[in-house]
């Protein structure tokens, strides 16, 4: 027994171990915590919480000072910063959806994939989101961080039943353009049905699906194949979308 009580006060005299006003350093000899230690800290065991609830984070305050104190945070801290982000890196800052419900008109840029035209969305037609990420210059909204997002895009070409079948297979289209280069990522045509004496074309489309983006990218909300469009029925259609993102 005496053998390993002395065992015990030569590993512990083996530390760097000094005290002021009653604080405690470890590899310091001017602690400024009641427990300060310089030096990696390891935790061999901890008992396993089922829950948040009622627990609190430990925390280190990297701060410009270096002093780097353990503070405790609350789990909902976190979530909140998820969800309601930091700048632009979560979801509150992605979320943004528009409605058109008249005065609609296609354009077209010369990077656009061959047949896709955008739809005129603007700000002032927006029902959620801030402004910053959509852009009334080139109707485009700007992903502003990287990961995975959530787009949903309807369009009404007049009143959705056409008595005809339309030429050029039109549908709808969304696009990317990254660096200068624009792709289209995901596009569904109008369908149609001929009925022997009746023709007819159910002129309403959506899509709804999940897109890896990177920051910075631009999407474009738009029609395929639309070149021969009435533009008068065009002015009476109506088309929204929304997009946020739901993962790194």
């Amino acid at each position: 027994m005496k053998t390993r009580i002395c065992s015990a006060i030569l590993a512990l005299m083996a530390f760097p171990l000094s005290a002021q006003s009653g604080a405690v350093g470890i590899n310091t000899t001017t602690p400024q915590a009641t427990l300060d230690i310089n030096g990696n800290l390891k935790i061999r065991q901890t008992a396993t919480a089922a829950s948040t609830t009622g627990y609190q984070i430990l925390a280190i305050n990297q701060n410009t000072g270096g002093d780097f104190e353990v503070s405790q945070m609350n789990p909902q801290l976190i979530a909140d910063l998820a969800s309601q982000g930091g700048g632009t890196s979560g979801v509150a800052a992605s979320v943004y959806s528009a409605r058109k419900t008249s005065g609609v008109t296609l354009l077209s840029l010369g990077i656009f994939p061959s047949g896709f035209r955008a739809v005129n969305f603007v700000n002032a037609e927006r029902t959620v989101g801030s402004t910053a990420v959509f852009s009334d210059t080139d109707n485009t909204y700007t992903v502003p961080s990287t990961g995975v997002y959530a787009m949903g895009f309807t369009f009404r070409y007049g009143t959705g039943i056409q008595a005809a079948l339309l030429t050029n297979s039109p549908g709808v289209g969304l696009v990317r353009t990254r660096n200068g280069v624009s792709t289209l990522i995901d596009n569904r045509s109008f369908s149609g049905a001929n009925l022997g004496i009746l023709s007819l074309t159910i002129s309403e489309s959506s899509l709804n699906s999940t897109y890896p983006l990177q920051a910075g990218d631009k999407i474009s909300f738009g029609l395929t194949g639309s070149s021969l469009l009435d533009a008068n029925i065009l002015g009476t259609s109506t088309s929204s979308f929304y997009i946020y993102k739901v993962s790194n």
